[in-house]
């Protein structure tokens, strides 16, 4: 899982191709660390077939506000640097992360 920050986030995501997952969390926000451990599964687990990245959104908060990031937490799919899908605070689930995941590898 690579960790971003408002220098290499631009790069890393928007100019990447295929498919990048990013979690956009805090340190302040519980329910980001409480899904952090299953979200590293899952970057074990599809890591071959998506990137899987991580924004720390106090090292890059204007970067979380272009992705249209305004609550955590969030977790966005780019395709080719585009957003394509997101799961946001209100349906941050195991469950629903997991399936977003598994609709595009």
């Amino acid at each position: 899982m690579i960790e971003l920050d408002k220098k290499n986030f631009d790069s890393e995501v928007f100019e990447s191709s295929g498919y990048v997952f990013v979690d956009f969390w805090s340190e302040a926000c519980e329910p980001c660390k409480a899904l952090m451990p299953t979200i590293h599964e899952f970057a074990e687990k599809y890591g071959d077939k998506m990137q899987f990245k991580s924004l720390d959104i106090t090292k890059g908060r204007r970067s979380a506000i272009k992705c249209g990031v305004l609550g955590l937490p969030a977790m966005l799919i780019f395709k080719d640097g585009e957003k394509v899908d997101f799961i946001d605070k209100d349906n941050a689930t195991v469950e629903n992360i997991e399936a977003m995941i598994k609709k595009y590898i």
